[in-house]
């Protein structure tokens, strides 16, 4: 008995398309806001994938790229834990925790509160500020995830994702 090996060819395939004609198949309602939450998603995964590749020689991830920046755009280099916080929109045991990875590696120090004595600044370091710079030049690279897409579609989204925002009240 001859057995032969068959190639099966596959057509490249836009899954969250198939996904939404068999949800139209189905006669199940939102098809449009399906795919667009899935592709939402997906694009999130690539993104974040894409700036954590560009951050990896800086060792950073986008957690500690975000902070360093937020500390960096600050008058005096230093911002209370607890305000970085509700500006990056994380708990505090995550600000608690990318602080002290980056303490750890020299980026930042923690400093006392020049006027609350419950509250600790983290401050950017000469090496934080420098690694930033280089870091955000190989974000700016990437287009800081987003490779090729046109700035025209780019805004568009934006537009569209600040909508989302303020309908969970998170933008005025």
């Amino acid at each position: 008995m001859v057995r032969t090996k068959i190639a099966l060819v596959t057509q490249p395939v836009d899954l969250i398309a198939e996904a939404k004609r068999n949800w139209d198949k189905r006669g199940w309602a939102e098809s449009d806001a399906m795919a667009a939450a899935t592709s939402i998603t997906r694009a999130h995964q690539i993104v974040l994938s894409r700036i954590n590749q560009a951050l990896l020689p800086f060792e950073l991830t986008f957690s500690r790229y975000e902070a360093l920046a937020l500390i960096s755009f600050s008058r005096e280099g230093a911002l209370p834990l607890g305000k970085m916080g509700e500006r990056l929109q994380v708990h505090p045991t995550s600000v608690t925790n990318t602080i002290d990875r980056l303490e750890a590696d020299g980026l930042v120090e923690r400093v006392p509160h020049p006027s609350d004595r419950r509250a600790t600044l983290a401050k950017i370091t000469g090496e934080g500020m420098s690694r930033l710079e280089k870091a955000t030049d190989a974000m700016e690279s990437i287009r800081f995830g987003l490779g090729q897409v046109d700035p025209e579609p780019v805004i568009r989204i934006t537009d569209v994702l600040v909508e989302v925002r303020r309908s969970a009240g998170d933008v005025p």
